[in-house]
This record gives C-alpha cells, sequence and structure tokens, in this order.
C-alpha cells in the first residue's frame, strides 16, 4: 500500500527522519509511534504531499485514496449528517450529475455506480458512524455552527471514516472523544476493511484496533509485527539482544587489541599481529540501542493540610444561565481521594469539574470547600491561558518575580521543558511541551487538589506514564475526566459516572462498565425497552465453548511453545559459540575452526531470526483468535 525508501526530511535545520525506509502492507492495521516532537504529523503530511521532502521516495498503490480528518472542522448551516455524507466525494458527484445528464448509457452508468458504492444506505451509514462518536438524532440534525470545536471535529472524523478511503490517516483520533466513543472506534477501525495508519499515545487502542506497530526513532521508521504490548516486548528483546552483542563485539576487539599491542613489535609475532588488526577492522560492533529521555512531571505537594471532608455537596445544583444541567449532587471529598469521572460527553462531567473548581457558582443547594483550599484544574480549553508571545521562562518570572533565573529555569526543568525550549514562544511549543507547562503552572502553589480534564491528550505514551507516576506521588485529591483508561487504572480506585442529569458512585469497575458500553452499542439501535434483562448462565455450555475454543487454537499453542523451546535452545548454542570467539586462543590455531565456528554461529542467528518471526505472528494469529473468541 505504502512504499518509503531513504526518506531525509529537515525543518528549520533540525533532521526528523534521515534515510528513513518502511513498507505499510496493504489492508495493514497500524500504530505509530514515538516521542512527542520526532515528526509523525509531518510524515502524514509527507504522505499527502501536502510538503516534499528534500530526499527518497514516498510511493502509494496506484489510484489509492488517502483520507485524513480535516484541519479546519466544519461551522456553518449544514447539518452534521450532510456533512459526513458530502465527504463521499464521488458520491455527491455521481448524485449531482445524475440531475442533468441526459445520456441514457451514462445515466445507466451512474445508477450502476451507486448501486456498487452503497448510495442508497448512505444516509443510515453515516447516521450510524454519528451514533457511535456520542452525537444524538438531535444534534446529527442540527447545524455544525452550534457545535463547540471538539464535536465539530467529530465532525471532521465521521466524514473520514464515512469516505472509506483505501489509506485512513488518523492523528490522534481519540482527542476529541469519550471513553464511550474511544471503545466504539476501536471496534470500528479493528473491522475497517482498508489500510488504517494511525498516530495514537492510547496504549489500549493501539492493543486493541491494530496488528502492527511503526515506531519513528532516532529519524528512522521501523515496522513490528503484533499489538503495542508485543512492540514493547519485541523492543526490549532486541534491545537487549543486540545490545549484549556489542558488548561482546567490543570485548572481542579489547582482546584482539591486546595481542596487538603485545607483539606488534615482535618480528616473529609481526604476521599474527597485522591478521588481528584485520580482524580488528572487520569487526564493526552494532550501535548501542537505547530508549529516548522522556522527562519526568513533578507537582508541587499541598502546602494546607485539609479537613476530613475537604469537600461537601448538599443537593447541589450547576448549570448556565440559571439553567441546571447537573442537580441532586450528594457527595463528599476526602483529602486522599481518587476519582475517576466517566460518563457519555455531554451528561455534564466538565460541568461538574468547573463547578468543584469555583469556575462557575452553585444554581441551588450547598457547596462546602475546606478551609484554604486550594484547586488546580488542568482543562484544554484552559491552553488559551497561556500567553502565545511569552517563552515559559517569561510564563514563570511572573510567578518567580523575586528569584533569580537559575532557580527559574531549575523550577521548567521540574515541568520537564528541556534548556531550548525554555526560551521557546509559547506558541512554538508542542501540544505535550504546552500541557507540560500549563500543568507546572497551575500545580505551582501546592494545591490540595488536581481536577484534570483529558490530561493525556497531547502527550506520548512515556510522557503519560511519567504523568501516572507523578499523581501518585502526588498527597492531595485527584479527580480525572479522560478516556485514557490506562491513566484511570493506574491512578483511580474510585468511579464516578454523570448520567441522568446528576453524578454519582459506579458501583463496579472499569472493565464491567466498558462491557456494559460494549454491550448497550450492540443492541438494536432505537430501543427504548430499556436494559435487557440478565438471561441465565448455562455453566455446562460455557465449559464445553471454551473447550472448543481450547481445542480449535490447540495446534498454534503448540507450534508457539515449541518455537520457544527451539529458540531458547538456538540462543544457548550462539552463546557457547560467543564464549569460543572471545577466547584468543581460538585465533592462534586452525584457521579451518574459526571459520566453523563462525559459520556456526552465522548458521544460528540467522534460525534464531527466522524463528522468532514466525513465534510473533503465531503469538499475533493467537491473540486474533481469542480477541474472536
Amino acid at each position: 500500500m505504502l512504499t518509503i525508501t531513504n526518506l531525509t526530511y529537515r525543518i528549520q535545520g533540525r533532521e526528523l527522519f534521515e534515510g528513513a525506509s518502511v513498507v505499510l502492507p496493504t489492508g495493514s492495521k497500524t500504530g505509530f509511534v514515538g516521542k512527542n516532537g520526532t515528526g509523525k504529523t509531518t510524515l502524514f503530511h509527507l504522505i499527502q504531499g501536502h510538503i516534499g521532502a528534500d530526499s527518497g521516495s514516498i510511493e502509494l498503490q496506484r489510484r489509492a485514496r488517502i483520507g485524513a480528518v480535516a484541519q479546519e472542522a466544519p461551522a456553518g448551516d449544514e447539518t452534521a449528517l450532510d456533512v459526513v455524507m458530502g465527504a463521499d466525494t464521488e458520491r455527491t458527484a455521481l448524485l449531482a450529475e445524475a440531475e442533468t445528464a441526459t445520456d441514457p448509457h451514462r445515466i445507466a452508468e451512474i445508477h450502476t455506480r451507486l448501486a456498487d458504492i452503497d448510495a442508497h444506505t448512505a444516509e443510515a451509514r453515516a447516521a450510524t458512524i454519528l451514533k457511535g462518536l456520542g452525537f444524538s438524532e438531535e444534534r446529527q440534525l442540527g447545524p455544525t455552527r452550534n457545535l463547540s470545536g471538539g464535536w465539530r471535529m467529530r465532525v471532521a472524523l465521521a466524514g473520514v471514516l464515512f469516505s472509506q478511503p483505501d489509506l485512513l490517516l488518523l492523528d490522534e483520533p481519540t482527542n476529541y472523544l469519550d471513553l464511550e466513543g474511544t471503545l466504539w472506534l476501536e471496534k470500528y477501525l479493528a473491522t475497517y476493511p482498508y489500510t488504517v495508519f494511525m498516530i495514537s499515545h492510547d496504549r489500549d487502542l493501539l492493543n486493541k484496533a491494530v496488528s502492527s506497530i511503526i515506531h519513528l526513532e532516532h529519524r528512522k521508521l521501523t515496522f513490528y509485527k503484533g499489538n503495542y504490548d508485543t512492540f514493547e516486548t519485541t523492543r526490549r528483546m532486541q534491545m537487549e539482544l543486540n545490545n549484549k552483542s556489542r558488548e561482546k563485539s567490543l570485548d572481542q576487539i579489547a582482546h584482539l587489541q591486546k595481542f596487538v599491542d603485545r607483539f606488534k613489535a615482535k618480528a616473529t609475532k609481526a604476521k599474527q599481529a597485522q591478521s588481528r588488526m584485520k580482524m580488528i577492522e572487520k569487526l564493526k560492533p552494532p550501535a548501542a540501542m537505547f530508549d529516548e529521555h522522556s522527562a519526568p512531571f513533578r507537582f508541587e505537594q499541598p502546602k494546607v493540610e485539609q479537613p476530613t471532608p475537604m469537600i461537601t455537596l448538599e443537593g447541589v445544583s450547576a448549570g448556565y444561565d440559571g439553567k441546571p444541567v447537573l442537580s441532586r449532587l450528594n457527595m463528599r471529598i476526602d483529602p486522599d481521594d481518587r476519582l475517576a469521572l466517566v460518563g457519555v460527553n455531554g451528561n455534564g462531567k466538565s460541568t461538574f469539574a468547573k463547578l468543584l473548581a469555583g469556575d462557575i457558582a452553585p444554581l441551588g443547594g450547598q457547596l462546602r470547600l475546606g478551609r484554604k483550599l486550594e484547586i488546580a484544574h488542568f482543562a484544554q480549553h484552559q491552553m488559551d491561558k497561556l500567553k502565545p508571545e511569552w517563552t515559559p521562562l517569561e510564563h514563570v518570572a511572573e510567578l518567580m518575580p523575586l528569584d533569580n533565573e537559575a532557580r527559574r529555569r531549575s523550577r521548567l526543568a521540574q515541568m520537564g521543558l528541556t534548556t531550548s525550549r525554555m526560551d521557546t514562544l509559547a506558541k512554538n511549543l508542542s501540544g505535550g511541551e504546552r500541557a507540560r507547562l500549563l500543568m507546572g503552572l497551575i500545580t505551582f502553589g501546592g494545591p490540595g487538589m488536581l481536577i484534570l480534564d483529558e490530561p493525556t491528550n497531547h502527550l506520548d505514551i512515556d510522557s503519560r506514564d511519567a504523568l501516572v507516576h507523578a499523581l501518585n506521588e502526588f498527597e492531595g485529591a485527584v479527580l480525572i475526566i479522560s478516556h485514557d483508561r490506562h491513566l484511570i487504572e493506574a491512578t483511580c480506585d474510585t468511579l464516578w459516572i454523570a448520567e441522568g442529569g446528576t453524578v454519582r458512585e459506579l458501583d463496579e469497575d472499569l472493565d464491567s462498565y466498558q462491557r456494559s458500553i460494549v454491550g448497550q452499542s450492540g443492541r438494536a439501535s432505537g430501543s427504548a425497552s430499556g436494559p435487557v434483562p440478565a438471561q441465565p448462565v448455562d455453566r455446562k455450555a460455557q465449559r464445553q465453548d471454551a473447550a472448543a475454543r481450547r481445542a480449535e487454537t490447540a495446534p498454534l499453542r503448540k507450534k508457539i511453545k515449541d518455537a520457544e523451546s527451539k529458540l531458547e535452545r538456538l540462543r544457548r548454542e550462539v552463546e557457547k559459540l560467543d564464549v569460543l570467539l572471545g577466547d584468543p586462543k581460538i585465533y592462534d590455531g586452525a584457521p579451518e575452526r574459526l571459520i566453523h565456528v563462525t559459520k556456526e554461529k552465522a548458521r544460528f542467528t540467522a534460525e534464531a531470526a527466522a524463528l522468532e518471526e514466525s513465534w510473533l505472528e503465531w503469538s499475533a494469529e493467537l491473540e486474533d483468535a481469542e480477541k474472536a473468541a
């Protein structure tokens, strides 16, 4: 589908790609991962032809259609449904031509093509996609100008999904989705009939919706089979093997060099010393593989000890212009609470966060806060609070007017900004860097509570892990609104849900909640009959089904187990040969012995590499079979 060969591209003197090559197979579902700012979005622009490469080539299958979410979200009088249907330009053009065509043969061709592309089901398909992304029927039929920026971006996403291009390019598609929308998108992408290439830092999405990973690191592109967890395991294994091989090569060179240094001046050993010098020249240790640095997060600990409860709500209602969005709010928050707030977008999650943070006043009831309680509220729209023409250093200087520059820079380093980025204008920072700066600024005074509304949208996976660590180190209360299940599971122990015009505690874990969402989305649309009654469980049938599934996958499991055993044997053989090659005595003996050992090592190494490739394929096949079951 897509072949990238020796790609090199520079921006402002900085190389993003240097001789990068990769092949994206037709029909693959591939995640694209790498650190923030390394060039992932730039590669998408190169693929689409928006910019040209300095050297190298990008080749697509002939007549392949590329689809990507538009940068400008629609905002006019057209309804969301009309915008989505209009994204299929071929259908739109054919319908327009059908209105004016007079040639009977052309009219027949038009209607045949309309039938081929299922034009008659277009409205139903578009409505299904919009519903999956959280649009009610009323919102689907309303003008896009009435939608917020986030909802308009969902319309743009729905449009590109509806058009079904041969190559679907998605750049962080879950950034504007809630948990329910993310789960729907996972299922949709997993069954998408064409090729998907997706930038994402959502670990769960990359585990469930893709079957391969392309990793951008050190200006190179590397293709891995399997989901994100498989990629991590494989890469870690490759790093260990590579670095061990490097160490052994360096040891071998050191042994040879010792011989050369000792005997190069002796006439009787000069020939052997020269022979070893030639060996040293031929030995080229592989480059060391290492993880790129990911800066940590650090939040100031609460400055004031808070009473228990810290926040109390009794019969509180909240909303806008006197109209309540939430009511009947009766709850308490203690200083050590770790809360996750879930629920479909539009049910009041952000309203609840604004209420607690003091951005809006309650419309009724009693809201009591602890004495001197400071609440830090992070929301995506608050990025506007950064001054675009100021540098991070200038932002911090405003909060540290009496401190010297060294202390200010030290504080910025704690936020995870490098020295060069401290003097960069805020408008030129990446989304992840702006998020780090804003989190650092709002927590500057040591708040008693953090409210984080979708904090991971612009963070890469390693930065998300760093955020998890910082939240677990923070000693105050935490409320998180997020579609990132890994973040919720790693930091929160209580689930609250916004639904039915109120917020309440959810008496189930995140897995159960996810299953209930998937179950609801699988029911017939438009059903108003309420929850489906639980069916009696047939334990015997369950056991029989499980046994049947085990029998189906038994041959595959055996191949995987046999491969693992053989891989272990091959690795032991390679290690034995490495020991022999590390012994200087082997180089003093008959050359045939050295040649034999070297060939054996090359044979075992190649056999292990081929077997490892098969093991990865079988493991992915087994995982797909288990998912299907």
